[in-house]
């Protein structure tokens, strides 16, 4: 029972995961996420990390985020690990449709206190917060494509290709178990 949502952008698939291949930009275009404090060198490597904090200062949690999947300009699949709040899965398909893209992102706790509730009480709550998310990354992926064609742009102007590497056990179990 995983939230989903879908969003048109005016953008092309290879817009938005240049936009996803920068870790830095994940507390931009990720509600709650606060701040980046790290992120793997080899990032979007399969099993690479990014690590940020959720919350509002002084109260924050330290969490980081696994990708599990990297598959541009296709798919991206994410594993953030929140401390006592658990553990996710994060879907996130682009298809091209028309002159922009179709993008989707599908979520379902796996661990911790929101994979214990019925998910009518958290899919409501997971359904608002992606909508926003979308929105934020659509803000990034649009700019991104008008500045591409204004030829403004001189950084990250190529989508990185997947390349070796292997999501943590714990991942891809997690994976399995959410079945998105």
């Amino acid at each position: 029972m995983a939230a989903r949502n879908t969003r048109l952008m005016r953008c092309t698939p290879d817009d938005l995961f240049a936009v996803l291949s920068d870790g830095w930009l994940y507390p931009v275009w990720v509600v709650g996420a606060a701040r980046m404090r790290d992120v793997d060198e080899q990032w979007p490597r399969e099993g690479s990390r990014i690590h940020h904090s959720l919350g509002v200062w002084p109260v924050m949690i330290h969490d980081q985020t696994e990708i599990v999947e990297w598959d541009p300009p296709r798919r991206l699949r994410l594993r953030p690990e929140a401390g006592i709040l658990g553990r996710g899965v994060i879907r996130i398909d682009a298809r091209p449709h028309g002159d922009g893209t179709a993008v989707t992102i599908v979520e379902e706790p796996v661990s911790g206190a929101a994979a214990y509730l019925p998910g009518l009480l958290w899919k409501p709550m997971l359904v608002a917060r992606n909508h926003e998310c979308l929105n934020r990354l659509a803000f990034l992926a649009e700019g991104r494509r008008a500045e591409r064609e204004a030829r403004e742009l001189d950084h990250r102007t190529e989508t990185p290709e997947p390349a070796e590497g292997t999501a943590s056990p714990q991942a891809q179990e997690d994976v399995r178990e959410a079945g998105i």
